[in-house]
């Protein structure tokens, strides 16, 4: 098992996925090198396809997912993480705390997830430290993310 000092990064975005989802926008620095080490919007739409298909595959996040409008999550997970990575998207909504009531996520969920994001990632041969550039710009999210103990 990978070690689960990245976890709290990513899936406070993702666990986002499962409903409409925003945040304060992250402060624009006219560095790109994330995104286009991502692949631009291209690779992060590829990223979020494959995502996708994992998270349904995985027992731990079917749950989450199953009865999710998968197109919108996608798209808005592209979104997300295009902004975060310095790309050229904005996209607005609720905030992550907002976002996430009423659905019951725990550390363990939130660590599944990342574990499923970082899997993929790799099988898409993003760079280790692409990866941990963008779980660390996504890891503040967890503490409005994770809501039941």
């Amino acid at each position: 098992m990978k070690t689960l000092a990245r976890p709290l990064a990513l899936a406070a975005a993702l666990l986002a996925g499962a409903g409409a989802f925003a945040q304060t926008a992250p402060q624009r620095t006219g560095d790109d090198s994330l995104y286009q080490a991502l692949g631009g919007q291209g690779g992060l739409t590829t990223l979020m396809d494959r995502f996708m298909e994992r998270l349904l595959a995985d027992a731990r996040m079917r749950p989450f997912f199953k009865d999710a409008d998968q197109q919108h999550v996608k798209e808005q997970l592209v979104l997300q993480l295009c902004e975060v990575s310095g790309g050229p998207c904005r996209r607005d909504g609720p905030d992550m705390k907002k976002a996430h009531d009423g659905m019951d996520v725990t550390r363990g969920d939130f660590n599944a997830l990342v574990e499923v994001l970082q899997d993929t990632m790799d099988a898409q041969g993003i760079p280790f430290v692409a990866q941990n550039r963008l779980l660390a710009k996504l890891a503040p999210m967890h503490r409005q993310i994770i809501n039941t103990p």
